[in-house]
């Protein structure tokens, strides 16, 4: 696991696409088609941001992040863009990236992480669920993937 560098953006990119597009939810409204997706480099450059890359044997696998999303309550941030390709799935590697991404907004002054999603990617949400996220009824803040019909927050201890 390592920060993000400028040359990662194509590779992280697919992978995020290519994983959206096996859950058919290759589509308006998510990051599928958001602009950012092809240079999350420089989007990560914000402060209070950060995004780690997930790299096994010099591929880029997957990744996740946190974001101070516009919006969000005070000491909240967006945990985003968690996606693993799919060989790398079901061995505790998004668990690793969900603790380190918790553990790391902490030292950023963040309180709770609130993230969206779609009940589509029901193996992600269980995850989410398993290391403390819980459901709430409506969405926080201003991502603009008005497609994700899933919000969950978890409080940081």
């Amino acid at each position: 696991m390592r920060a993000i560098e400028k040359g990662d953006n194509q590779a992280i990119a697919a992978v995020i696409r290519t994983v959206l597009e096996e859950h058919k939810m290759n589509k308006p409204g998510t990051v599928y088609t958001d602009p950012t997706t092809d240079d999350l480099f420089s989007l990560f450059q914000q402060p209070k941001s950060f995004f780690w890359i997930l790299e096994k044997d010099g591929e880029i696998v997957g990744g996740c992040g946190v974001f101070p999303t516009k919006g969000l309550p005070e000491k909240c941030g967006e945990l985003v863009k968690l996606y693993l390709s799919s060989n790398y799935r079901g061995q505790g590697l998004g668990k690793m990236l969900l603790n380190k991404c918790a553990e790391d907004a902490k030292g950023f002054g963040y309180e709770s992480l609130y993230l969206e999603s779609m009940p589509e990617l029901n193996s992600a949400v269980g995850l989410y669920r398993s290391v403390g996220y819980q459901e709430i009824d409506a969405p926080l803040g201003e991502s603009g993937h008005f497609a994700c019909n899933l919000w969950m927050i978890k409080q940081l201890d």
